[in-house]
């Protein structure tokens, strides 16, 4: 249960060549997925919230996004994840990332600054009260600020079906390459705000490292809507040991109109 909010703020980042003129969010939007395990055992629940702050006199967009189990996966395996970043509102830059993390009683505090002039991240691990430099590639982005800064880049019009699309995260104190693979346009059906709906998507596969989380290369599967909006509705995992399942289940303060399919 430790990877449900990694997972899924870790893979519902997308890029594309182009940066779409009008962006795909604003402040005050909110959503909550529900997590369940092998498809039917409620693992947990987690929120995303953007807001508008100054930081260092600059004006910045500040994510919060909070993971939890809950039920009965949260008396044999309590988490308590919270994430934070704070980046440019123009260019989607991240200038500080924030980790706050309880799993199971595995804890880690990091507060991360970026230099981008510098291509530097200061890492201030305060658990074990460390504070390292490390070099960053061009143009990077932390495991938050990726999704929102990425959601500005999808244009739906450049992709084929099996398009490869990377993009360059720094996560802890190391640098990440991220690769997904396009697989296509798919209507699904989702339960969201209380109303079941059919929503027009695009299909991804991630990437990932096979071994003691994930069953192969790629074991998930996400499904991000097909409109401006550009948020996630559903992630799969098949992991080492059973299925990891993310599912969005509200939402507000959308920017633009969320689409629905209607049946004939």
């Amino acid at each position: 249960m430790k990877y449900i909010f990694t997972i899924l703020v870790f893979l519902i980042g997308l890029k594309a060549p182009s940066v779409q003129s009008e962006s795909a969010f604003q402040s005050g939007e909110w959503f909550k997925f529900r997590m369940s395990y092998s498809g039917w055992f409620k693992a947990g629940e987690a929120t995303l919230k953007v807001d508008e702050k100054k930081l260092n006199g600059k004006s910045v967009f500040h994510v919060v996004g909070k993971g939890k189990t809950t039920g009965l996966a949260n008396a044999f395996f309590k988490v308590r994840d919270r994430y934070e970043s704070y980046f440019d509102k123009e260019t989607g830059a991240p200038y500080k990332f924030i980790r706050k993390i309880d799993e199971g009683g595995h804890t880690k505090d990091i507060e991360i600054d970026f230099i981008h002039e510098e291509q530097k991240a200061i890492v201030n691990n305060k658990k074990h009260k460390k504070i390292k430099t490390i070099s960053t590639e061009k143009d990077v982005q932390d495991m938050v600020s990726m999704y929102y800064y990425l959601r500005n880049s999808i244009d739906i019009s450049s992709l084929s079906i099996g398009d490869e699309i990377k993009t360059n995260m720094f996560f802890d104190e190391e640098n990440y390459g991220f690769k997904l693979k396009y697989l296509g346009k798919e209507t699904i059906k989702v339960d969201v705000n209380g109303s079941k709906v059919r929503v027009k998507t695009l299909k991804f596969r991630p990437y990932v490292m096979a071994g003691r989380v994930f069953k192969e290369e790629e074991s998930l599967t996400l499904w991000v809507s097909a409109d401006k909006n550009k948020i996630p509705l559903k992630i799969k995992a098949d992991l080492a040991v059973g299925s990891l399942r993310a599912d969005l289940v509200q939402f507000k303060g959308l920017k633009h109109t969320f689409p629905i399919v209607l049946d004939n």
